[in-house]
């Protein structure tokens, strides 16, 4: 049986982050949950990308951009969609999940989905580095993991 394993390291791994103003005491926070984890396996801050879009519904468009850059390996996607009284979180919560998805597989390049879809602002919060952990950190560590993954794939043998 042919296994291909890969080490959890962002060493050479450059990486973009596209974040939702909407929603931005929780967006930011889930930002620096994710650089925090990005330093911690060893990214280069200085090399990453940052931008912010107005709100989750825009993250595909930034993410697909970002990563078309040949500069960027992957890139993690941001951003905090809350239940409200109408059906406007059903819609645009599928349409980022979808949309992101859409964009990883045309650029062929890792887009973690760190877009949180909770029914209230407490579950967000908890999810942004409350008592849930930090959603943020945990894309990050999606999007470092498929770019080792696709460069061991790449590797022959």
């Amino acid at each position: 049986m042919k296994r291909v394993q890969t080490v959890l390291s962002a060493r050479d791994v450059r990486l973009a982050f596209a974040v939702s103003r909407f929603n931005e005491r929780v967006t930011k926070a889930l930002l620096e949950g994710a650089l925090e984890a990005y330093a911690r396996l060893g990214g280069d801050l200085e090399e990453a990308w940052t931008v912010w879009v107005p709100g989750s519904f825009e993250l595909p468009l930034a993410a697909q951009k970002l990563a078309q850059r040949p500069e960027v390996d992957g890139v993690v996607a941001l951003g905090a969609v809350i239940r409200g009284e109408t059906p406007h979180f059903e819609h645009v919560s599928a349409q980022a999940a979808g949309g992101l998805m859409q964009a990883m597989l045309a650029s062929q390049k890792p887009v973690a989905f760190g877009v949180l879809t909770t029914d209230t602002p407490e579950q967000a919060e908890a999810r942004a580095g409350g008592k849930a952990g930090n959603k943020g950190a945990e894309a990050l560590y999606s999007a470092v993991e498929m770019v080792q993954l696709l460069r061991a794939l790449q590797t022959p043998g």
